[in-house]
């Protein structure tokens, strides 16, 4: 049974930080690109973060680089989204994702449940 279990987020103040984190299971973490994606209310879900697999490669949207920093355990089969300086519009619902590219298609393409995140005084 696949499952990604994200967990740390909350409430927390302008300029505030907090450490999003996924657990993965059920599929072959290690292999897989991991990503968080974020829909805030009214808006289409976008992509924040990514870390590919091996060679760990990063990328990051525009809005985050330099205060968002994603890293992966594949001891733990777990991702992580460190968020520092936060801003009012980084509120919305965080997103796990776990795939793997075969070709020109993907093997497979998991969702996490999602985590709250508000950003607020």
């Amino acid at each position: 049974q696949v499952q990604l279990v994200e967990s740390g987020g909350g409430l927390v103040q302008p300029g505030g930080s907090l450490r999003l984190s996924c657990v993965a299971s059920g599929f072959t973490f290690s292999t897989s690109t991991m990503s968080w994606w974020r829909q805030a209310p009214g808006k289409e879900r976008e992509l924040v973060a990514a870390v590919t697999a091996a060679s760990g490669s990063t990328n990051y949207a525009d809005s985050v680089k330099g205060r968002f920093a994603i890293s992966r355990d594949d001891v733990k089969n777990t991702v992580y989204l460190q968020m520092n300086s936060l801003k009012p519009e980084d509120t919305g619902v965080y997103y796990c994702r776990g795939r793997r590219r075969r070709g020109l298609h993907y093997e497979y393409d998991y969702w996490g449940q999602g985590t709250q995140v508000t950003v607020s005084s």
